[in-house]
């Protein structure tokens, strides 16, 4: 289950050491960590990072599937985690140290930062081959934090992108040694940590006000 450390004023939130997928119970638990980021004082950042091969390989389809009768309630839960990161009053990097796949690359997208690992590992949107549409927040997400080309090519044709393409696609900000890759977010979000506060928070609300928009749509369907 996630943990959250503290190094100085970095606050380093650990989503899991498995596929870290969306179960509701992991939601919950995110979003409890999260709160205890938001109502601490003086300067701080955040670093969202796993351990182990993967990062997060997004929805808890198994446990969507059983339960189809709460998507819509489940895929709100999951935009309303993206919403969250996205304006958090803080700067915030996500450390990619293995696979980053589906909701979890939204996630990624959702910090201000990303640092991934340069050798192995791989950053992937697959809903075209697994047959499961963007919602119009999901895109929104995406096409808001990516370039329009970058975007597309992730969309539409489920690329795999490695650590040095992601760089180069501009989907990631700096790639590291994979015992390198948390130590380098800690040292990023370090450098911002006096601009944690309310302006920080308004000013990505009005930055991504559409994003925000149609990540809150309600009585969301796959499909």
């Amino acid at each position: 289950m996630p943990s959250l450390d503290r190094q100085g004023d970095v606050f380093v939130l650990d989503i899991g050491d498995t596929e870290n997928r969306f179960h509701p119970d992991w939601l919950a638990a995110v979003n409890a960590l999260l709160d205890e980021v938001e109502k601490a004082d003086g300067p701080r950042a955040l670093v969202t990072a796993a351990t182990g091969k993967f990062f997060s390989n997004g929805l808890d389809l198994d446990w969507l599937f059983s339960h189809a009768d709460q998507a819509g309630t489940y895929v709100t839960g999951v935009q309303d985690l993206f919403a969250r990161v996205l304006t958090l009053p803080m700067v915030t990097v996500a450390a990619l140290q293995g696979h980053t796949f589906a909701a979890g690359a939204m996630l990624s997208l959702a910090h201000d930062f990303r640092v991934m690992r340069g050798d192995r590992g791989f950053w992937c949107l697959p809903e075209a081959e697994i047959n499961i549409p963007f919602t119009h927040g999901m895109s929104a997400l995406i096409q808001a934090r990516l370039t329009p080309q970058s975007a597309h090519e992730s969309m539409v044709t489920a690329r795999r992108y490695g650590g040095h393409d992601a760089l180069t696609a501009g989907i990631v900000d700096r790639t590291a040694d994979e015992d390198a890759v948390r130590r380098t977010a800690v040292e990023l979000a370090a450098a911002h940590t006096a601009k944690a506060g309310p302006t920080v928070g308004t000013i990505k609300a009005r930055m991504y006000a559409p994003v925000l928009a149609a990540l809150g749509e309600k009585d969301i369907a796959l499909g």
